[in-house]
Order: C-alpha cells, then sequence, then structure tokens
C-alpha cells in the first residue's frame, strides 16, 4: 500500500521546458517535487534533453553545462498536543506530547546546456543517443514529455 502511494505521489511530480537558442542549442529548465530529491530533478532533465533533441529533429546531444537549485522548504503549520495521565488519590501525574504538523513545498531545479547532432557533424560521434537514452517508449516520451522523476 505504502509503496502505490508513493509511486502515485511521484508520478505526476516533474515538468521540464525547453528554450531553443540556436538551430542546434537549448536550454533545458526541470523542475520536480521535493520528494524526487535533486536527483529526480537530474534524471527529469536529462530525458528531457533527449526528448527535446528529437524533437528538434536531432539524433544525439551532449550537455555542455549544468546548474541546480534546492528551492525545498519546510514550514511548522500547526502542532497537536496530547496529555495522558493518571490521578491517584488527589495526585494527577501527566505527560504531554507536543507533536508539530509540517508541510514541505517548493521544488529541486536542474538546467542543463545542450548541443544537438545529427550524423555528419562534427561531434557527433562522441554524443548521447537520444532514443537509447529514453529506451523502448521514446516514442511516447516524445508526444508526451516527461512528467515523472521515476
Amino acid at each position: 500500500m505504502t509503496a502505490v502511494l508513493a509511486a502515485l505521489l511521484l508520478s505526476a511530480c516533474a515538468g521540464a521546458q525547453a528554450t531553443r537558442t540556436s538551430a542546434n542549442t537549448a536550454i533545458i529548465d526541470a523542475s520536480a517535487a521535493p520528494a524526487c530529491g535533486a536527483m529526480g530533478a537530474s534524471r527529469v532533465a536529462a530525458k528531457s534533453a533527449a526528448v527535446e533533441t528529437l524533437r528538434a529533429g536531432y539524433e544525439r546531444y551532449i550537455i555542455t553545462g549544468a546548474s541546480s537549485r534546492n528551492n525545498v522548504r519546510t514550514a511548522v503549520v500547526g502542532m497537536q498536543a496530547n496529555t495522558f495521565g493518571t490521578i491517584s488519590g488527589n495526585t494527577f501525574a501527566g505527560t504531554t506530547t507536543y507533536t508539530p504538523t509540517t508541510v514541505t513545498y517548493g521544488s529541486h531545479d536542474r538546467m542543463l546546456t545542450v548541443i544537438m547532432f545529427n550524423k555528419g557533424d562534427p561531434g557527433y560521434e562522441q554524443a548521447l543517443d537520444a532514443k537509447e537514452t529514453l529506451g523502448p517508449e521514446w516514442q511516447d516520451l516524445v508526444k508526451s514529455g516527461i512528467r515523472s522523476c521515476l
């Protein structure tokens, strides 16, 4: 049950946007929910680079720069108090436990700069294959984009 709930929470926790900066270059801005962590944001950005390479009509890509930012915050939004005790004669002995209610919000963000290549372009042989990066479901991912950090 816990594994199913975790999978559902992470299934729509991420996204990316591409900004074309020239015919064969792009900047990928990816964001992932706090539960995904920094590694989840990195996976979203890397897969999104492959998706955008194929969408732009290229086969391979090289990541030439990257930056990341942790915008995750936790805030205490309430408190619950539970008091338990015993009465013996005229004496009360008790213990109060305070439990804070916290909310975690924000995102893990990752930005990549990408150069894209087709066969015959200088650097093609050293570049990553976009279809190989995405795996057998690459066509579906190109249509829908990356929406999960899993």
